[in-house]
């Protein structure tokens, strides 16, 4: 009598071998780690500040313009508002890609946080390195300015020209966060500071593929809406690589 059972072409009890084991490197895609990262607060309170500048707004101008008389005196040992520098803003840094593959640089208001800014350099991630190990690096990222009103954040520019210690090295390009990102910022999430190697992604890199990354603080200067400095800042304060970020728009 005929077996009326369907046949799933995974059936081995008959010749006594077990079912296969299944893939230790699933594709990310199959099955999304959730992640805790947050937004940044600078993007939860720009949208309190615009409302509270709106009521401060309508409320200062119904008061009437009232002129000083006099003016008050001041210390020629005292600077006035118009001279206090103003210092950097502190954010974390990012630069990590594949040895043999391109490097990207990840801005974070703090380690916890989203990604604020996301570009992914022509730059070996190798070559990156030997720059590193030999000294002083100064990275310059450089685009044009729109016409009319099509003026964007320097931070939201899409296309970058990209100079490494004086030498043209390709363009830098802006992109949204992608799975594996957040996977790095997710497992660097406890790290402020430091450098090494993460395991990398077996079906692009092969199994001893690695993930190299380097984390540090940077102060963000901002010189104007077309002039941003990134300033690595070392622990110690002295040693350690010395690496800069221009971002210009001319």
């Amino acid at each position: 009598m005929a077996d009326s059972r369907p046949n799933t072409g995974n059936d081995n009890s008959r010749d006594g071998s077990t079912a296969p084991p299944p893939n230790p490197y699933p594709k990310a895609s199959s099955s999304p780690q959730p992640f805790s990262l947050i937004q940044p607060s600078e993007l939860q309170s720009k949208k309190q500040k615009r409302k509270v500048l709106r009521a401060f707004r309508s409320v200062f101008r119904a008061f009437p313009i009232i002129t000083p008389a006099c003016k008050f005196p001041t210390s020629p040992g005292l600077q006035t508002d118009s001279h206090i520098s103003i210092s950097g803003i502190r954010v974390t840094g990012t630069l990590f890609g594949y040895r043999k593959g391109k490097v990207s640089l990840s801005i974070q208001e703090s380690p916890k946080c989203l990604p604020s800014l996301v570009i992914e350099f022509s730059l070996q991630t190798n070559v990156l390195q030997k720059e590193l190990s030999a000294g002083m690096v100064r990275i310059a990222l450089e685009c044009e300015k729109r016409c009319g009103k099509e003026q964007v954040k320097l931070f939201d520019e899409p296309l970058w020209t990209m100079f490494c210690n004086g030498k043209k090295t390709g363009h830098g390009v802006k992109r949204e966060a992608t799975a594996e990102d957040l996977h790095v910022m997710e497992l660097l999430k406890a790290v402020s500071m430091g450098a090494g190697v993460l395991p990398g992604n077996s079906e692009t890199e092969g199994v001893d593929g690695e993930l190299a990354y380097i984390r540090a603080f940077f102060d963000r200067v901002v010189g104007s809406k077309d002039c941003e400095t990134l300033y690595m800042l070392s622990p110690d304060g002295n040693t350690g690589p010395d690496l800069c970020i221009f971002l210009v728009r001319m």
